[in-house]
């Protein structure tokens, strides 16, 4: 007998990163443990797609960064950086106020009502940044998020003719030496369609696959992604078109970043904006929970209706009144009424 392949009664909150949960630039630890002047690399880095241009040469932006610190590890500016360095960084990480103790409250907000525990409603939390996913996940957040989509690097890469030998080895003196895994501002997408429909938890489905709509394990209407500004426009609009909700975040000492947002509700791309504050009591933490209930009450009524139309209701004793009664023993032979008493 066919089967949806899941109960759909699960909302995502997806998170970007920098920004939107720290106030800075998860590499900044980085930079601070090597002695890196953080400014010049990012002034260096956003001026290498026009220096390589007037040499004949097409960079893509999103990988300038990560190219960029493979040359400083080369150079020796970032001597030894492997994936447990970066992790080590990871922990220096500072979060905005009520982090990371919101992502705990928030999967408490499904349970806060007997009706979102009767359909048993859960809630996610995912990280898809254009950072380095060593660093998210030494961080403070890393045992209180279900996945992260970001950056990768690999140590040791693999030599011409490896598959011809049985052992290989591998360098005690591990250094990242070539890029794993780019997400950018585009590719941040796939990442929300892989949550959609269930790629990460269980490997069989292809983010690719044709899935109806009742066999995606999250729906896109059960998803609200929170981000800082107008790179995340295209997952903005991905959430928002499919029925779900975008929030955006600002740094409340910094008024540009304010007005960033401001212009981003008043062009539609998102349905609200707050500052990065995740504490009990500011604006960010209720508008959260408030539409984290409205998804779960949705999710309800859904459920309900569902189990309403499909369900036949069951052959039922007629009570009859006692005029109705006396009339059919009137009707009756007394040998039929005998046994119907």
């Amino acid at each position: 007998m066919p089967t949806s392949l899941f109960t759909q009664n699960t909302i995502a909150l997806i998170w970007d990163f920098d920004k939107t949960l720290i106030p800075e630039y998860m590499q900044s630890p980085l930079f601070r443990r090597y002695g890196v002047d953080e400014a010049v690399f990012w002034q260096e880095t956003n001026r290498l797609a026009e220096h390589y241009r007037q040499r004949g040469y097409q960079l893509s932006p999103e990988i300038a960064y990560l190219n960029h610190l493979l040359t400083y590890v080369r150079s020796g500016q970032l001597s030894g950086l492997n994936n447990r360095i970066l992790a080590e960084c990871g922990k220096e990480i500072r979060f905005y106020p009520g982090l990371p103790g919101f992502f705990d409250e928030a999967r408490a907000f499904v349970r806060e009502r007997p009706e979102f525990a009767k359909h048993e409603i859960t809630l996610e939390h995912y990280v898809v940044s254009t950072g380095i996913a060593p660093m998210i996940r030494g961080s403070a957040i890393a045992g209180r998020i279900d996945g992260v989509w970001a950056c990768e690097f690999i140590e040791n890469p693999l030599q011409p003719g490896f598959l011809r030998q049985k052992e290989l080895p591998i360098e005690a003196t591990a250094e990242i030496a070539q890029i794993g895994m780019v997400i950018d501002n585009t590719t941040k997408t796939r990442a929300i369609f892989e949550i959609n429909k269930g790629t990460n938890k269980n490997a069989a489905i292809d983010v690719n696959s044709k899935l109806a709509p009742e066999d995606r394990r999250i729906p896109v209407q059960n998803m609200i992604y929170v981000a800082d500004g107008p790179s995340d426009v295209p997952s903005f609009s991905v959430v928002k078109s499919g029925g779900g909700r975008a929030y955006a975040v600002y740094n409340p000492e910094k008024p540009a970043e304010f007005e960033q947002n401001d212009r981003l509700l008043q062009s539609g791309r998102i349905h609200g904006y707050g500052p990065a504050d995740y504490r009990s009591g500011s604006s960010t933490f209720q508008w959260l929970r408030m539409h984290i209930h409205q998804i779960c009450e949705r999710i309800v009524t859904d459920r309900e209706t569902a189990v309403a139309s499909k369900a036949t209701r069951p052959p039922r004793h007629l009570n009859a009144s006692p005029e109705e009664v006396a009339a059919s023993k009137r009707a009756k032979t007394p040998k039929q009424a005998s046994f119907l008493e």
